[in-house]
C-alpha cells in the first residue's frame, strides 16, 4: 500500500499565496484535499520567529510544511521543529526557480545534484516519524528529462522518501525568469508518467498546469495524485467539488453563504489580534468567478476591504452582491 494513497489531490505550495489566510479558506472548501505551506527556509525555521512563520489553525489539517535548503543537518533540525508544530507531512522544494533560490543554493538548481538531495531526505527521514516528500521539476537547464528525473527520483526514494510530486515541465535558471518558468517551458505530462509506470510501487503525483477537477482526475489514470496550482487560487470555488470527485464524499449543493460566514468570524478573530481585514480577503477575491455580481465581489474586496479598519462586516457586504444561481450546483 502507497503510504500517501489518501492525498489524491493536492494544493501547490505558492510563494506569496498559500499562507495561513489562504489555507484556512480552501479548507472550508474541502476537507481532503492536502495542504502546503509557502516554502520556509530552514535557516528561518531554525533562528526565526516560529510563530510567525508556522503557526495554523487546527482546521487545517492535513497540511504540508515545504522547506527550502541544500545542508542536511539544517533541513533535518528544520523538519523537527515542523513536526513539533504538529504539521502532517515535511515536504523539500527542489522545483523554485527563482533568483534568490538559487542564490541559496535551494530549489530547482538542486536538480543538478540529485546525490546531495538524497542525502538531505535521509537526514530528514532520520529526524522525522511524518512522512518525508520531495517536489521537482523534470530537469533543469541543459538536462535532459529522461536521466535527469529518474535520477533525483532513485535517490529520493532509496533515502527513504515518501512521495515525489513532479511539476512536469524543465526550470531555465538561465535566460527566464521565476514568472516566465511558470508558462514558458512546455509541459510534458508523458515524462511524468513514464516515471510512474516504471515505479509502481512509489507515490508519484503530478503538477502544472492543471486546470481544472476533470483534468486532474484524468491525470490519475497515469499517477497516484495531481496537485493543482493557480487554477485553485484564481478560481478558489473549483475546490468546492474535490470531495466528492476524489475523496467520495456525497454530492450535494455546496453552502456558499455558511463560508462567508464561517471567513468572515476568521477574518474577525485575526482582525481582534492586530491583523488587517486584507490579509485574509486576498486570498477571496476569485471565489465566485464568472457569476453576476462577481465583479462588484471583487471590487469591495479590492478596494474597501484592504483601507485601513476595515471590517469582517464588509466580507458579508461583498457577498450580498453576487447572484448564486447556478453555482451550487456546479459545485455538487
Amino acid at each position: 500500500m502507497l503510504k500517501n494513497q489518501g492525498h489524491r489531490l493536492a494544493i501547490a505550495p505558492m510563494m506569496d499565496w498559500t499562507d495561513r489566510h489562504c489555507r484556512f479558506f480552501h479548507r472550508q472548501l474541502t476537507t481532503h484535499a492536502l495542504l502546503y505551506t509557502e516554502m520556509v527556509v530552514a535557516d528561518a525555521v531554525i533562528h526565526g520567529a516560529r510563530e510567525r512563520l508556522l503557526g495554523f489553525d487546527e482546521v487545517e489539517h492535513p497540511v504540508a510544511l515545504q522547506l527550502g535548503g541544500s545542508d542536511a543537518a539544517k533541513l533535518a533540525e528544520a523538519a523537527r521543529v515542523g513536526e513539533a508544530f504538529g504539521y502532517d507531512e515535511i515536504n523539500l522544494n527542489v522545483g523554485c526557480p527563482s533568483d534568490r533560490v538559487q542564490s541559496g543554493t535551494f530549489g530547482a538548481c538542486l536538480m543538478k545534484v540529485p546525490d546531495l538531495v538524497a542525502t538531505c531526505v535521509a537526514a530528514m527521514k532520520a529526524a522525522v516519524t511524518v512522512p518525508v516528500t520531495v517536489k521537482c521539476r523534470i530537469g533543469v537547464d541543459e538536462q535532459d528529462p529522461e536521466p535527469a528525473l529518474d535520477a533525483l527520483a532513485n535517490g529520493v526514494f532509496d533515502a527513504g522518501a515518501d512521495a515525489l510530486w513532479v511539476h512536469a515541465r524543465k526550470a531555465w535558471l538561465e535566460g527566464l525568469s521565476p514568472k516566465e518558468n511558470r508558462d514558458i517551458p512546455p509541459l510534458d505530462y508523458n515524462r511524468v508518467y513514464r516515471l510512474k509506470a516504471g515505479k509502481p510501487n512509489k507515490f508519484i503525483g503530478i503538477n502544472g498546469g492543471i486546470q481544472s477537477l476533470d483534468e486532474a482526475r484524468l491525470h490519475l489514470d497515469h499517477a497516484d495524485g495531481a496537485m493543482l496550482g493557480r487554477a485553485a487560487y484564481h478560481t478558489p470555488g473549483i475546490l468546492a467539488g474535490v470531495d466528492a470527485a476524489f475523496y467520495g464524499a456525497r454530492s450535494e449543493a455546496f453552502d456558499f453563504a455558511a463560508l462567508i460566514d464561517a471567513m468572515a468570524d476568521y477574518a474577525a478573530r485575526h482582525i481582534e489580534r492586530g491583523g488587517r481585514l486584507g490579509h485574509v480577503t486576498r486570498h477571496m477575491v476569485g471565489l465566485f468567478h464568472g457569476l453576476p455580481g462577481a465583479r462588484r465581489y471583487r471590487q469591495i474586496l479590492s478596494t474597501d476591504a484592504t483601507r485601513p479598519g476595515a471590517g469582517a462586516d464588509m466580507l458579508k457586504m461583498a457577498f450580498a452582491a453576487v447572484e448564486l444561481g447556478g453555482a451550487a450546483a456546479e459545485a455538487a
